[in-house]
């Protein structure tokens, strides 16, 4: 549940990020497809940033067992 919980937050967080960058300036009159780059962008970086924390986490989580 929380990686599910995760994937989201990081998945609108760059959601919201990257509609700062104007692709439609760069896309012209192809305004559908810049918006489907959006969302694909979006999930591609969420998905990575969420899977990095929560390697990060287990990672962690793992190094108290070492030092014991």
């Amino acid at each position: 549940m929380i990686t599910l919980i995760c994937y989201l937050f990081f998945i609108l967080v760059s959601f919201w990020s990257i509609q700062a960058i104007p692709f439609y300036k760069f896309m012209g009159k192809y305004e559908n497809q810049a918006k489907v780059l959006i969302v694909l962008l979006s999930v591609v970086i969420g998905y990575t940033v969420s899977t990095f924390f929560l390697n990060l986490i287990t990672t962690i989580e793992n190094l108290v067992f070492l030092v014991k």
